[in-house]
């Protein structure tokens, strides 16, 4: 982690996240920040992604505040809700394959749980949903997406912003959602805060 002095003359908020696409949201906001990959068990309640994702999202956001108690911090997690069930990371390609292939010609819901904290309050934690439709996929379609893409750090095994249009037929609500973080919401929340 590096620290400087962010735009309005005070330490950069931390992302408590590994993800690139959460960078990537972030710098495309205008917001300055530091990024610490924590260190947490993740949990998984298999027929209850809302709990999934706000809990591990809180978790992130306990390990960054208890390390980093003066600095404000943004932690978040997504899963898939696929018919009630949690969908998370796949562990392999084979399994990334096998989640494309559940998807295909169904609707999923994208889950993101946002923990924010800010020093001397408790965290404030909100949960973001998207509706996302795949197309009808062959094996050999699937097999193509797993070679552009690396699926194994991705909720689902899939990115909107890398090729999505070779598997997505539409999608509904937040598209930065699909991604990783919620940009609508996290800009209301900068904005409040003086970090935008």
């Amino acid at each position: 982690m590096h620290s400087r002095l962010s735009q309005k003359g005070c330490e950069p908020l931390i992302l408590a996240s590994a993800s690139e696409r959460r960078r990537k949201i972030l710098e495309n906001l205008g917001i300055t920040f530091d990024v610490v990959v924590t260190d947490v068990d993740e949990v998984t309640y298999a027929s209850d992604p809302r709990r999934t994702a706000s809990e591990n999202a809180l978790r992130k956001s306990d390990w960054c505040r208890m390390k980093y108690p003066a600095r404000t911090s943004i932690a978040a997690d997504t899963v898939i809700d696929f018919m009630g069930r949690v969908v998370g990371k796949p562990a392999t390609i084979n399994e990334a394959g096998e989640f494309l292939g559940l998807f295909s010609g169904k609707k999923h819901t994208v889950m993101t749980a946002v923990a924010f904290f800010v020093p001397d309050a408790a965290p404030e934690l909100k949960l973001v949903e998207s509706q996302v439709v795949f197309k009808e996929l062959t094996g050999e379609q699937i097999r193509s997406y797993c070679s552009c893409v690396n699926p194994l750090d991705k909720a689902g095994g899939y990115d909107i912003d890398q090729y999505g249009a070779l598997i997505i037929e539409s999608f509904s609500g937040s598209r930065t959602n699909i991604m990783g973080l919620p940009a609508e919401l996290v800009e209301e929340w900068a904005r409040r805060h003086n970090y935008s």
